[in-house]
């Protein structure tokens, strides 16, 4: 067995707090046309992007099946994982909820948490109606 990169669940916990202020402050450039200026413009803006696991992996340095092999398995760290991955899951929803994640994406992240949507099947029932020429 390998030796653990993040020795202690504190450092875990830290680590966390990292990557969600990392997420929560990415720094995108934007471009637009300024019809006021008549010129194209850039703005650097604040966005959020949303937590995940694999994000969290990467961000720290880490595969995610490491990351599971090592540490969702262990007993002392199983709260902080198990924490990790709700945070992921509440941050999807809320984004959702606010609109920050477009609709049309709402079904592919929130299956990522084992939400499906739901079909609605109605029940039609076909009457055919036979006329008589008398």
């Amino acid at each position: 067995m390998r030796p653990k990169k993040i020795k202690s669940v504190k450092a875990m916990e830290e680590a966390w707090e990292d990557y969600k202020r990392h997420c929560d402050s990415r720094e995108v450039l934007c471009h637009d046309f300024s019809s006021k200026n008549s010129e194209f413009v850039t703005a650097k803006l604040h966005k959020a992007v949303t937590y995940t696991i694999l994000g969290f992996c990467n961000f720290i340095g880490l595969t995610r099946s490491s990351f599971y092999d090592t540490y969702m398995n262990d007993p002392k760290f199983s709260d902080i994982v198990t924490r990790i991955s709700e945070e992921c899951e509440l941050d999807a929803r809320e984004k959702f909820e606010l609109g920050i994640i477009p609709p049309q994406l709402a079904a592919l992240w929130m299956s990522k948490h084992g939400y499906s949507t739901k079909e609605q099947v109605e029940n039609k029932t076909e009457v055919v109606v036979i006329e008589d020429d008398i």
